[in-house]
């Protein structure tokens, strides 16, 4: 397998994104089948492996701990800090806290949960916008200089705020979402990355399976599925979305490949450093992503898809407003 660059490492170009094991889309899977399926990506090449704190709110680290922990020389470990479940009276919630002691605090607990000295790839996970990103950023340095963690990232920023962070210490990787029906990174931030050498990492670069064209019917979403609050699954929105996939299609029948592999040679034809993290809870469907390596597109097929699934065709935003706030992403204007 051919590697491309994230900060001082080399690493698979499609890495695993692993909150869905634990979090977001419903019931997660047994351990027993998160663990065969984390083992089977490790044995298949896949070297990057992707968690943070909030997914499962902990449970997630403490899962790719427990399974890969005694494989760790194997791959590159990425988690997050900055966003994470805090326990209050009526529950658990989630919360975005950027301030210096709280990040060293959440690292340590995830040096724990994790099982290991390290965090290779330590990032943001959202920037706290009641903190100024170099203090935030100041204290991720000192977690590299204590050999805590050895590169740092960020989550869900714009142009702007990465050259800011950038100025305090080198950002290896930029995580936000993007995809055929997510293009806002298209605005500044991935030419950002390209300019001071920092990977971009897309996650959801399936588009939460609306790119598998297998999800359908957005009604039998899991009553816990976080697309019940997204605009784009909402049914009269979805349906206008779904029809685009008949072109999509097309394009996958004639280069020989799934709508998946489709979407994810995409976006590896998109720049060399970009890095998509898929996630999945099943085998059969990890190994259909990788099989996207071997797709090659050819400018006709990608200005196709440009055409049919861009900012203008896609119905809804990917956030409802309450979530839109707490990112820093560009966001395209009517």
């Amino acid at each position: 397998m051919t590697t491309r660059s994230i900060g001082p490492f080399q690493v698979s170009p499609i890495g695993l994104g692993c909150m869905n094991l634990s979090h977001a889309y419903g019931q997660p899977p047994a351990f027993e089948d998160a663990e065969r399926l984390l083992l089977r990506a490790l044995d298949l090449g896949v070297t990057l492996f992707d968690t943070a704190a909030l997914y499962g709110f902990g449970a997630n680290e403490t899962l790719v701990g427990q399974v890969l922990a005694k494989h760790r020389s194997r791959f590159i470990l990425a988690s997050k800090c900055g966003m994470q479940g805090v326990q209050f009276p009526e529950g658990m919630k989630r919360v975005i806290d950027g301030r210096p002691e709280t990040l060293r605090a959440s690292c340590e607990a995830s040096l724990k949960r994790l099982q290991t000295d390290v965090i290779d790839l330590y990032y943001l996970h959202r920037w706290d916008k009641q903190v100024p990103i170099e203090d935030s950023v100041g204290a991720l340095a000192d977690l590299v200089r204590a050999g805590k963690v050895r590169a740092i990232g960020l989550s869900e920023v714009s142009a702007s705020t990465l050259l800011k962070a950038h100025a305090v210490h080198p950002i290896s990787a930029v995580q936000t979402e993007y995809s055929l029906w997510t293009r806002n990174p298209e605005i500044a931030v991935l030419q950002a990355c390209s300019d001071i050498g920092a990977a971009f990492v897309a996650f959801s670069p399936v588009a939460r399976g609306y790119l598998t064209g297998k999800v359908r019917d957005v009604a039998a979403f899991d009553a816990k599925d976080i697309r019940r609050a997204m605009p784009r699954f909402a049914p009269d929105n979805y349906a206008a979305n779904l029809a685009l996939l008949d072109g999509v299609a097309e394009v996958a029948q004639a280069a020989g490949c799934t709508l998946a592999q489709l979407a994810l040679a995409w976006l590896l034809q998109r720049g060399e450093h970009i890095i998509p993290i898929p996630g999945t809870t099943r085998i059969d469907h990890l190994e259909e992503d990788l099989g996207a390596l071997q797709v090659t597109l050819s400018p006709a097929q990608m200005a196709r898809l440009d055409e049919l699934i861009n900012r203008h065709t896609v119905k809804g935003p990917r956030y409802n407003a309450g979530n839109q706030v707490e990112i820093d992403t560009e966001e395209f204007t009517a």
